[in-house]
């Protein structure tokens, strides 16, 4: 056994039953999809926290950025997902292209990706929720609604959400499907309502400095703004449920990452004229700036709306890891125990159990900037895997069926390729070239991802032989 042993590409179409679904979908339904899916915590959260500390009103700058180079990154992204529909996503693509070592590396990429953006979400909704209830004269002790990083003992508020979602998820699909809908709906509303009462206290003294920071801050900005395009990822997802994916999927996910694009520089744009861009840097921006000139009603509009598509996004991540760790267990890479699918609900619920619980943990105890930042790092090695792979299996496997292909891939994937390795490097090493803290743990990380990987490989090297030599 290798540690480059490669998953073979005909077993792993083999493990769904992607095939087999209902091709339903048009360019419009995944429009519509997408701007569910992305459309989250980002924009209702992380806009303020960039504005003041990063780029100011400029902010709409960082956000273009950010959305043209997801845009680029989701073509790769789709062609793989339909070449290969499997439940594995980047790690299972790094398993047939890459190998079995470089698999696991994915896996805790896309584990740092959602487990920390699923905490990111879990804390904004905390802030939100807490924003809500002081309005009605309800105020939980700081003790029990801030990290020990903030001032308290625990975010009680965020570890509350992760419960109710994994318990929604722990039922199975349909009841979470239902409720995903309503919560879509409600934060689809709130988003035009945030747009039409905020446009009339939109202040241009506000934008008289609209880049207070460096153009190297304003790429940081972007950077960490990446966060708020993952969503695109469900549409890739749903590849072979359209009519016509080569049409569908393109106008679908440029449009919707477009669409996207344009509310969130709109919204960024309203935020730091409505309020100055230093007074922003909180969980709950949108909301804070409404309030602060005199529209209380459309700030709690704003809040539940906000609450109600970070449910969303929170019952997503959770439900994408669980089905991560299913399709790594079944390597044989985790315990079989993340295999165990609930009899009565058909839901991987040991996983979801899991999963819940470290992100409980993480919501719980850490500040929400920097494990949002952490998420949007984990996104962008992610994406940069994604586009070498796309190129790569164009020349190792030519002729393998793609339903989607990526336009001028051999443009447009090294193009993503280099955007994404850029905005990382602005996260990991400041403007002199020294480490930050976020860099630190990333590197931390992938250091106890490698030698965990090491022990398990000679571990499982050492039984493979011991059971050889007790046959003889």
């Amino acid at each position: 056994m290798s540690i480059f042993r490669k998953k073979s590409f005909d077993l792993a179409k083999s493990t769904t039953n992607a095939n087999n679904l209902k091709k339903s979908f048009t360019a419009f339904d995944l429009i519509l999809l997408g701007l569910g899916a992305i459309i989250g915590t980002g924009v209702f959260s992380l806009t303020g926290m960039v504005a003041a500390k990063y780029s100011g009103p400029a902010v709409t700058i960082s956000y273009i950025i950010a959305g043209v180079v997801c845009i680029l990154v989701a073509l790769a992204y789709t062609e793989l997902a339909v070449m290969i529909p499997a439940s594995g996503s980047v790690y299972t693509y790094s398993y047939i292209a890459l190998g079995e070592v470089f698999a696991w590396i994915m896996a805790s990429v896309i584990i740092l990706e959602l487990t920390f953006g699923a905490a990111t979400v879990a804390a904004s909704w905390s802030a939100y929720t807490q924003g809500i209830l002081e309005a009605g004269g309800i105020i939980i002790p700081k003790i029990y609604a801030a990290t020990p990083f903030e001032g308290g003992i625990i975010n009680l508020p965020a570890v509350l959400i992760v419960a109710f979602a994994s318990f929604v998820l722990y039922l199975g699909t349909r009841d979470s499907k239902r409720l995903n809908i309503i919560l879509v709906i409600v934060k689809l509303l709130s988003v035009g309502i945030f747009i039409i009462v905020a446009a009339p206290h939109f202040q241009a003294e506000n934008w008289k400095n609209f880049m207070p920071f460096t153009v190297n801050s304003t790429l940081v900005g972007a950077s960490i703004l990446f966060f708020a395009f993952t969503g695109f990822s469900v549409l890739a997802a749903a590849a072979e449920e359209c009519k016509n994916p080569t049409k569908d999927l393109t106008v679908g996910i440029i449009g919707s990452l477009i669409i996207s694009t344009i509310v969130y520089v709109i919204i960024a744009g309203l935020l730091t004229g409505m309020a100055p861009f230093d007074q922003l840097d909180n969980a709950q921006p949108l909301a804070y700036a409404l309030k602060l000139n005199g529209s209380t009603v459309g700030s709690a509009i704003v809040a539940v709306g906000a609450i109600s598509g970070m449910t969303t996004v929170l019952m997503l991540n959770i439900y994408g890891q669980s089905r991560i760790f299913f399709a790594i267990a079944r390597d044989g890479l985790l315990p079989k125990i993340f295999q165990k699918v609930h009899p009565t609900y058909d839901s991987p619920y040991i996983a979801i159990l899991f999963f819940a619980l470290i992100v409980a943990l993480i919501g719980g105890f850490f500040p929400y900037q920097t494990v949002a930042q952490l998420s949007s790092m984990g996104a962008l090695i992610d994406y940069m895997v994604v586009s070498i792979i796309v190129m790569l299996l164009r020349i190792k496997m030519p002729n393998a069926v793609r339903a989607f292909k990526c336009p001028a891939v051999f443009v447009v994937a090294p193009i993503s390729l280099v955007s994404c390795i850029y905005l990382l490097f602005k996260q990991i090493l400041d403007e002199d070239g020294n480490l930050l803290d976020t860099g630190k743990i990333i590197i931390a990380w992938m250091i106890l991802v490698l030698v965990l990987y090491f022990i398990f490989y000679y571990a499982k090297q050492s039984c493979q032989a011991l059971a050889y030599k007790s046959k003889q």
